[in-house]
C-alpha cells in the first residue's frame, strides 16, 4: 500500500492508495489544488469545506463539457454495452450468412 502526502488549501493530508498508483495520485491532487488555488484567487480565502465543494462543482463541470453536455451514468453506459452486444451479435450473424453462401 503506497502513502503520498498531498497539500490542498496550504494544509498538508496523507492518503493511502495502491502500490505504483502514488505519482498519479499526486498528478490528481496536484490538478485539484490548482483548481482550488484559481477559485481563492478569483473569491478571496473560503472555508476548506466550502472550496471543496467548489472545487468538486468545477471539476464536474469540465467533465460535464468533455462529454458533451452529458455526465455519463452507469445505466448510460449498461445501455450501451446492450446496444454493443445486439450490434455485435447481428454482426456475427451476417458474417455466418456470408460464409455460407460463399462456400455454397
Amino acid at each position: 500500500m503506497g502513502q503520498v502526502a498531498v497539500t490542498f488549501n496550504n494544509q498538508e493530508h496523507h492518503l493511502a492508495c495502491q502500490t505504483g498508483g502514488e505519482e498519479r495520485l499526486k498528478m490528481l491532487a496536484g490538478y485539484i489544488e490548482e483548481r482550488a488555488a484559481d477559485l481563492i484567487e478569483r473569491m478571496g480565502p473560503v472555508g476548506d469545506l466550502r472550496l471543496l465543494l467548489m472545487t468538486a462543482i468545477m471539476i464536474a463541470d469540465e467533465l460535464h463539457d468533455l462529454n458533451d453536455g452529458e455526465l455519463p451514468s452507469n445505466a448510460q453506459a449498461e445501455a450501451e454495452v446492450k446496444r454493443m452486444d445486439v450490434a455485435m451479435g447481428k454482426a456475427v450473424l451476417r458474417i455466418e450468412e456470408l460464409a455460407r453462401s460463399v462456400e455454397a
